[in-house]
């Protein structure tokens, strides 16, 4: 650029500060000198001078005057700038070209700057000397339009982060406060639909910064790995799913075409959207899978990211549960459901995601086998306990004991169950969603069964945050229990006391008190409120949390419990395995 005048309207042939300063130091008449200069700036309108000393008597102040005037022509200029905007042809190339060489050096003038960066938004391609300039003044670069941001941003991706960054953070603090927050239980973390999460500001505003740059969308798809490698935070695995799937709905060829992850999670997102997988879309799931090209295995690495979003997990384990029940129901083997297979061979796709990327080695994991032979029909077993229980509890007084007498229904677990949780995550997963499923039909002997080893899932998953949210919700509404020694044996010693060391784990057994203290025998209470004690190791949240019970109970506020909701079976959230990013294969 050339160098910067001392008034931005001398660029334009406008005389500013210097010459008026020259023209009143040197001449003898300083009025006639400041009239010239007026007539000579002024609107050169013959047909308007007469008015203005009408004007005058009025009140009206020249400079208020010439403001309106600027204010109706900029508005005007800027409507037809946009007309224009809407033609295509190099034609129209050339004249933003010629437009933008005369305006831009008052772009620094605030009552013209609109004028040109409605210019510049209509620019298809802005010469690096303008955008330089942008960059270098921190106010210009703020009254910026996205769309010539974007230009600015495909050659400086440290920037970008910048504007990415916030974002993203705000993103996962949306997550953490639904899964957080103890004092509304009516807000379920996997209650919206894929659609209606996909509308969120955050995922909005990323398509809309994105627009149809593929760079740009490589760059986010980048953030995101490395940031879940860094924090095995797996809501980013659900913002690379949600920002796909609103660029699909914005229909942008540009990325969606190119995207070797699209039909894949467009496929699952109807699946999860309908809550259900029939024979064609498993086909098709299926097909994705078989077909990753030899040399295309990086693919692999952000379809493991779709599956490892919470959501995603929450989905096949759920149907999974569905499909046993079926099978137990109809006699059938699991080996023998090929949805089932699929399903399961999804999530070990998806649990292996962290471990996946960090190691940069692209195979699909193998399905143990024995978790289909073995740890299934184990787990099936405690299915149809639970269906016998069930069923003997609404028979007569003396056919319920015979019943209960001639087989056990409630004893030790399957040796299977506890071995194939410890060392296989897919089967944590499932142990963990057979979980919830007894404990949302309430039934404290599965629970109390279930509870004695599932603090010992492969990788601490059953204390990640979506599936303990979704637990202590249902637990909630289990209040009567509370008041029996076993119960809460079971609930509070077997199982939250193992998971104690982590700062999530003890929010959210604070939240799980928040509703069900006064059911507590006082000395269960004690040791309660003794453990969760923080230390200076835990965050302020959690002494915010623990303060604000203490004075609950202090003050006996009975907890108000909403009704109970109809919850559709919930999650785990994987702590997938940790760091460093590898190029999209876009």
């Amino acid at each position: 650029m050339a160098s910067k005048p001392e008034f931005p309207l001398d660029a334009v042939g406008v005389n500013g500060p210097t010459y008026l300063k020259h023209a009143l130091t040197s001449c003898t008449d300083p009025l006639k000198a400041i009239e010239e200069f007026q007539i000579a700036n002024g609107i050169l309108l013959p047909s308007l001078r007469p008015m203005l000393p009408l004007l005058d008597l009025h009140g009206v102040r020249r400079l208020d005057f010439h403001t309106s005037v600027v204010e109706e022509l900029r508005e005007k200029l800027i409507s037809h700038i946009n007309e224009m905007g809407q033609r295509e042809g190099k034609e129209r190339d050339r004249k933003f070209k010629e437009l933008l060489v005369k305006s831009f050096p008052v772009v620094k003038v605030k009552a013209l700057r609109p004028i040109v960066m409605c210019i510049l938004r209509n620019t298809a391609q802005i010469d690096d000397q303008y955008l330089k300039v942008l960059v270098r003044d921190r106010d210009l670069y703020n009254d910026t339009d996205t769309e010539v941001k974007r230009q600015i941003w495909k050659d400086n991706q440290s920037l970008f982060g910048d504007e990415v960054s916030p974002l993203l953070s705000q993103y996962i603090s949306e997550k953490e406060n639904i899964l957080f927050d103890h004092q509304n239980i009516t807000i379920q973390f996997f209650g919206p639909s894929p659609k209606v999460r996909r509308q969120g500001e955050v995922v909005q505003k990323l398509a809309h910064m994105i627009g149809s740059s593929v760079k740009l969308y490589d760059m986010v798809l980048q953030f995101l790995r490395t940031l879940f490698l860094r924090t095995r935070n797996v809501h980013y695995c659900t913002l690379r799913a949600e920002l796909l799937m609103a660029l699909h709905d914005l229909e942008v060829q540009d990325i969606i075409s190119v995207d070797p992850c699209h039909k894949f999670t467009w496929c699952l997102d109807a699946c999860i959207r309908e809550k259900n997988v029939d024979i064609k879309r498993s086909r098709e799931l299926q097909g994705f899978l078989d077909n990753v090209r030899r040399g295309q295995e990086q693919v692999l690495g952000d379809l493991s990211m779709t599956l490892c979003d919470p959501y995603a997990i929450n989905f096949l384990a759920t149907s999974a549960i569905k499909i046993l029940q079926h099978l137990i129901n109809n006699e059938g083997m699991p080996r023998d459901n090929t949805i089932l297979i699929l399903l399961l061979r999804m999530l070990a796709l998806g649990l292996s995601a962290w471990v996946m990327i960090d190691s940069q080695d692209f195979k699909e994991p193998k399905l143990d086998s024995q978790v289909v032979t073995k740890f299934l029909p184990a787990l099936m077993s405690l299915m149809v306990d639970d269906q016998v229980r069930h069923f003997s509890g609404k028979l007569p007084p003396d056919e319920r004991e015979a019943a209960i007498t001639t087989i056990e229904h409630s004893g030790p677990l399957p040796d299977a169950v506890e071995a194939y949780l410890q060392e296989s995550s897919v089967a944590s997963i499932l142990a963990m969603y057979y979980t919830l499923h007894v404990t949302k039909h309430k039934d404290r002997v599965g629970l109390l069964r279930i509870l004695a080893v599932l603090a010992n899932c492969r990788d601490d998953r059953a204390f990640e945050d979506p599936f303990l949210h979704s637990m202590v919700t249902l637990l909630i509404h289990m209040t009567d229990e509370f008041a029996t020694a076993d119960f809460c044996t079971g609930l509070f010693d077997e199982f939250f006391f193992a998971g104690l060391t982590r700062d999530n784990v003890t929010r959210h057994l604070l939240k799980l008190l928040w509703y069900i203290y006064p059911r507590l025998p006082p000395n269960r209470l004690h040791t309660l409120l003794k453990a969760l004690q923080p230390t200076n190791q835990h965050t302020e949240k959690v002494h915010s949390l623990y303060q604000k019970l203490q004075d609950k109970i202090n003050a006996q506020q009975e907890p108000v419990i909403p009704l109970e909701m109809d919850i559709d079976l919930n999650s785990p959230l994987m702590s997938v395995p940790t760091p460093a990013p590898y190029h999209h294969v876009i």
